[in-house]
């Protein structure tokens, strides 16, 4: 059985997209099947993996507003092993349009339900706010991961989005768990980053993954070629932090793989 995990944090630039494109790339170079979907209307994420985000016919606005089908919208096989449902910014109009439907939550997971099966992984990116959009991807989801940026303000915001995950569990999706937290944007020169890291580790009783994945030029680059980093700089630091995470994600909670 596949693992739908989102992608979160109501806070930008926090590396929510170079996490979704480079996570789900790193798993699927791992052999894994795995759908990446785009839920924010800036489409940072379908361009990232290298779709022209406004010459896709259907996007997840189409689908979330039932004007096609799942398989209609899927930009299937961008790299080996893993596939896209695009977005771009018509999708910043859903919230409004989909304001008297019926079950409005549970539209994502609707579609998912179809196609699940065939995934070993779903990555959902969310846009930076907790909206229609993000709950209805947490309605969908198995797990929540949060990316923080190694900074002062890290754990500011992070009790409000762990707040809203508690609240959707609690009323719409019971199933739902907090996948763990994972450090993007470190700095090894800096002390702050240090002391950021240990500080969400002393707050937080929640999972913090090992894997931390380091400021890197290479990393910031890739996006803009459409590549994941594993494909545009394999042997880049960037590359391999998002390649140990993917291994962490497959074994999580494997007690023998620690």
């Amino acid at each position: 059985m596949g693992r739908t995990i989102v992608i979160a944090n109501q806070k930008g630039g926090v590396g929510k997209t170079t996490t979704s494109i480079n996570l789900s790339a790193s798993l699927a170079d791992q052999g894994k099947k795995v759908l990446v979907i785009d839920m924010d209307p800036q489409g940072n994420t379908t361009s990232g993996l290298g779709v022209e985000k406004d010459e896709v016919e259907n996007t997840v606005y189409e689908l979330l507003l039932g004007e096609c089908t799942i398989q209609e919208c899927l930009q299937k096989d961008v790299f080996d092993n893993l596939s896209v449902l695009p977005s771009n910014i018509n999708l910043a109009g859903a919230e409004i349009e989909l304001l008297g439907v019926e079950n409005k939550e549970y539209l994502l997971k609707s579609a998912l339900d179809e196609i699940k099966e065939e995934y070993d992984f779903i990555i959902i990116d969310c846009p930076p706010s907790l909206n229609m959009l993000t709950i209805n991807s947490m309605c969908a989801g198995d797990t929540v991961l949060v990316p923080i940026q190694c900074e002062y303000y890290a754990l500011e915001g992070l009790s409000q989005l762990i707040h809203t995950i508690d609240l959707v569990k609690e009323r719409l999706n019971p199933e739902l768990e907090i996948e763990g937290v994972v450090f993007t944007m470190y700095d090894a020169r800096t002390n702050l980053s240090l002391q950021v890291v240990e500080n969400v580790k002393s707050n937080l009783n929640q999972k913090v993954y090992k894997s931390i994945i380091p400021r890197n030029v290479r990393l910031a680059e890739a996006p803009s070629y459409g590549m994941p980093i594993t494909k545009y700089d394999a042997k880049s630091t960037g590359a391999e932090s998002y390649r140990l995470l993917a291994e962490e994600v497959i074994h999580r909670g494997e007690e023998e793989w620690q």
